[in-house]
């Protein structure tokens, strides 16, 4: 039996990359077995106290916003280019490239790669225009829009609908970034730079979920100000990624198992049902085999922490802690999952746990 629909090297979509800092031009290379060009880098330092960064390529290389607080898009030099199998960073820059090399970082990267516009009044798909770029294998979309303030809605780009969907209004540094996931519903939103739970209101997606073309968005500023917006948008393929939610069984040795289909390069979960439960995220290059006791976090600028705490296996992540930010007993969570390999190839071939 099949897990993938012919994803098979996940590394043409989606790789990880840890690099010690120089101050000065310092090009990244993918040391995977395949060369992946990224349209979306997001880059956590991992001794020191940033926030982490993302960069895409449809904003453009000089344009950062950090995920661990409200901030508007600032402007940098310090992100020169998108390369065939990396990226190059100038300068010394303590959120990407500072000259001190004890400072390590590293970065997670998606590939999106095909261009992509839509008048929504001559196409009649939405009500909003949108551009970007999107990567129909991957289930991977960066959407640019400028919001009204007002009820509308986006084409995507994807012949799918999302799962999980990431906003951040550019222009204001009051809004947050919204987070759509399908386990918690259409009525509700987290907030990926806070570690409150969802809340609820009509205006972040008027209590309707995407479809195969377009995505719904209320009035509220953090999804549609009367602002330059922009939107990642995820799409769920079978032995690449996976977006779903489990409850925790507060076990230290013998904790939740969460099935994803694959042997996992990159978890981030977060508690859905309880606040003060931080986005933490596990990677296969910060930690090569089991347990992955490295984490950072998506909404806090600390540096990186080391705990005993879960298993990537052939099909999926297994905790091995009890701590409350990923397996406390009765507690929901939501999780992103991507890719190392898949459980079982298209050609009937399996995987093995790390």
């Amino acid at each position: 039996m099949s897990y993938t629909n012919g994803l098979d090297n996940p590394e043409l979509y989606f790789q990880n990359q840890i690099w010690a800092g120089n101050g000065s031009t310092n090009a990244i290379t993918f040391d995977g077995s395949e060369n992946m060009q990224p349209d979306m880098v997001w880059i956590k330092i991992r001794v020191g106290s940033n926030s982490g960064v993302i960069h895409d390529s449809v904003r453009g290389t000089t344009k950062r916003i950090e995920t661990a607080n409200t901030n508007a898009e600032s402007t940098v030099s310090s992100f020169s280019s998108f390369d065939t199998d990396g990226f190059t960073l100038s300068g010394n820059d303590g959120y990407v490239n500072t000259n001190d090399d004890s400072n390590t970082y590293c970065a997670w990267s998606w590939k999106a790669g095909t261009s992509f516009s839509n008048d929504a009044s001559s196409t009649s798909v939405g009500t909003i225009d949108s551009s970007g770029s999107v990567n129909e294998t991957a289930g991977f979309s960066i959407i640019s829009y400028t919001g009204t303030g007002a009820n509308g809605s986006i084409k995507h780009g994807l012949s799918t609908a999302p799962r999980m969907m990431i906003f951040k209004n550019r222009d204001q540094g009051a809004e947050g970034w919204f987070v759509y996931h399908e386990s918690v519903g259409n009525t509700k939103r987290l907030l990926l730079d806070d570690n409150v739970n969802a809340s609820t209101s009509s205006t972040f997606f008027q209590d309707t979920s995407p479809t195969s073309s377009i995505i719904t968005l209320g009035s509220n500023h953090g999804c549609n100000g009367s602002d330059a917006m922009i939107c990642y948008a995820f799409s769920e393929r079978k032995g690449y990624s996976k977006f779903g939610s489990y409850t925790g069984n507060g076990s230290g040795s013998d904790g939740t198992f969460v099935h994803t289909g694959f042997r996992p390069a990159w978890v981030m979960f977060k508690s859905s049902s309880t606040s003060s439960r931080q986005w933490e995220i596990h990677d296969n290059k910060r930690d090569t085999f089991n347990p992955s006791s490295k984490r950072l976090f998506a909404n806090l600028s600390n540096a990186e922490a080391t705990e005993n705490y879960v298993d990537f296996l052939s099909n999926g992540f297994k905790f091995r802690t009890s701590d409350v930010t990923g397996n406390e007993s009765g507690t929901t969570y939501i999780f992103m999952a991507f890719a190392e390999s898949p459980f079982v190839n298209s050609n009937g071939v399996p995987n093995n746990a790390r």
